[in-house]
């Protein structure tokens, strides 16, 4: 088990102004590389020098050079016909997208992981909260316990040290966290032993006390922290953060969006971190308008984080403790708070709730199938979104995940992996295996098309064209641990419906 850190401080705090230079400038192509890098002498002399620095770029990348070890660059390789077939490529991967555990260096950003375990890929050199549920789905299927049971313990490690499972395993990443799907994973492992189960439950207990922080003492037309008690006292959560600052990795693109946003600039920092959080940055879900500086995610509730807490609630409530009543009775409440306010009885189906407008938000996303996956709908809503699903979101190549083409990543013509899953999960619990199994089938083709092409798995597909996706802050990634996931589980899902 690697020691503890000495230190939590991210980049920004140990860096300031030596971190805003380098981002600003940007002399360094990914925003990533360096909030990501190790220091080679003590910060306090690194800054005594960088106060000295001769003005100009080319000095600042020596200087960047001389006091940091820089993470490795990752060349992608170039696209090549693939000499194995794409369930054989998945199988393949997991080696090399395994980690062994992590001390994380003193000062450096990475947080110590002490278990072995798998990344997704490119750029995302360490783990990801709610990428690690869709990538474990696919180590299952390929027998690869060991490595779905260390993310797990890393998880459990990360609850019991900070209250939650961090965005990723990084400083910077500590102030948010993701999707909620940490009790997902533990059923999928399905661990009977007493003191196994135990650690998890409490795990899953203390993960639910952090997002409902605040929520006792909550008026009615409040919100704090990650809750909102709306005028009747019904009570959502939705995404947040308490830093006001741009992101460490992100440094450059937050403060042009804040800029000339005509908002102060900690509103647009908060509501870009929360968007983090959410694992849909960017999307038209969180936009005011067109432009990426009108996001206001924390003036949200989203429907899908509401349901994946309602599933967190009646995992531990399932568990059968003491606090199980508890538990079930918020689950309950958690039920009528979303029929009542995030079902659209008119459009027949799930959405977003405007908790500055005390309304829904417009159009549909993917994310009113997650009540499915959670058994929150009742069946008259399940079978009402199977219907909008198909008229509205079914594509050529998958599941989309909104019909607003902004531009940004999270939404059209982009598919996305954790996505196409969720629904597909969510209409065979309800009883439409056939929609299901169309949504399955044409993403296997989308992925399956993309790789004879290229050799690869990307993070993100156009399910209009098909074809790699696009959009975002940086270039589509390969690798990629929750599309191998989720696509060797869809491959395997299919035959074995054949065999039956």
């Amino acid at each position: 088990m690697p020691k503890p850190r000495k230190t939590e401080a991210t980049p920004a705090e140990l860096y300031g102004p030596l971190l805003a230079c380098v981002q600003e400038r940007g002399i360094l192509a990914d925003g990533k590389t360096f909030v990501d890098a190790v220091p080679l002498r003590p910060i306090a002399d690194i800054m005594a020098d960088f106060e000295r620095l001769s003005p100009g770029d080319e000095a600042l990348r020596r200087f960047v050079d001389a006091n940091f070890r820089l993470p490795a660059r990752f060349d992608p390789p170039d696209p090549a016909a693939p000499t194995q077939s794409l369930r054989a490529h998945i199988r393949a991967m997991w080696s090399n997208l395994a980690r062994d555990p992590q001390s994380g260096a003193i000062n450096s950003s990475a947080l110590p992981v002490g278990h072995r375990h798998v990344v997704p890929g490119g750029r995302f050199r360490e783990i990801y909260y709610w990428d690690s549920f869709f990538t474990m789905l696919g180590l299952v299927r390929d027998g690869e316990i060991a490595l779905a049971t260390g993310i797990v313990d890393a998880l459990t490690d990360l609850i019991e040290d900070h209250g939650h499972v961090p965005n990723g395993t990084r400083t910077y990443y500590l102030g948010r966290s993701q999707p909620p799907l940490f009790h997902m994973m533990v059923a999928l492992l399905d661990d009977a032993r007493p003191d196994v189960a135990a650690r998890r439950l409490a795990a899953m207990k203390r993960e639910h006390a952090w997002w409902m922080e605040g929520a006792e003492d909550l008026a009615p037309g409040m919100r704090a922290h990650r809750v909102a008690r709306l005028a009747d006292g019904s009570l959502l959560n939705r995404y947040w953060d308490p830093r006001g600052t741009p992101r460490d990795e992100s440094w450059r693109e937050d403060v042009e969006t804040a800029t000339g946003s005509g908002r102060p600039a900690g509103d647009v920092y908060r509501d870009l971190r929360a968007g983090a959080e959410s694992g849909w940055d960017f999307s038209s879900r969180w936009l005011e308008g067109t432009s990426l500086s009108s996001i206001r995610t924390t003036a949200i509730a989203p429907i899908d984080l509401n349901a994946f807490l309602f599933g967190l609630e009646t995992a531990i409530a399932a568990c059968g403790d003491s606090d199980a009543t508890l538990y079930a009775e918020g689950a309950e409440r958690r039920r009528e708070a979303v029929t009542r306010h995030l079902w659209n009885e008119e459009e027949r189906y799930f959405g977003d709730y405007d908790l500055e407008l005390d309304q829904l938000r417009p159009s549909i996303t993917a994310a009113a199938l997650a009540p499915l996956l959670a058994g929150l709908a009742t069946g008259e809503q399940a079978d009402a979104t199977a219907r909008a699903t198909r008229k509205h979101l079914l594509a050529p190549g998958g599941l989309r995940t909104t019909l607003v083409d902004s531009g940004q990543q999270w939404d059209s013509p982009n598919g996305w992996a954790p996505l196409q899953w969720i629904a597909v999960a969510g209409l065979r619990r309800y009883g439409h295996p056939e929609l299901a199994q169309e949504i399955a089938r044409r993403w296997v083709a989308t992925v399956e098309a993309t790789y004879l092409r290229t050799g690869l798995l990307y993070e993100k597909y156009d399910v209009e064209s098909p074809a790699i996706g696009r959009g975002g802050e940086y270039a589509p990634q390969i690798g990629f641990g929750w599309t191998n996931g989720v696509t060797a589980d869809l491959i395997d899902a299919v035959e074995d419906a054949k065999r039956l």
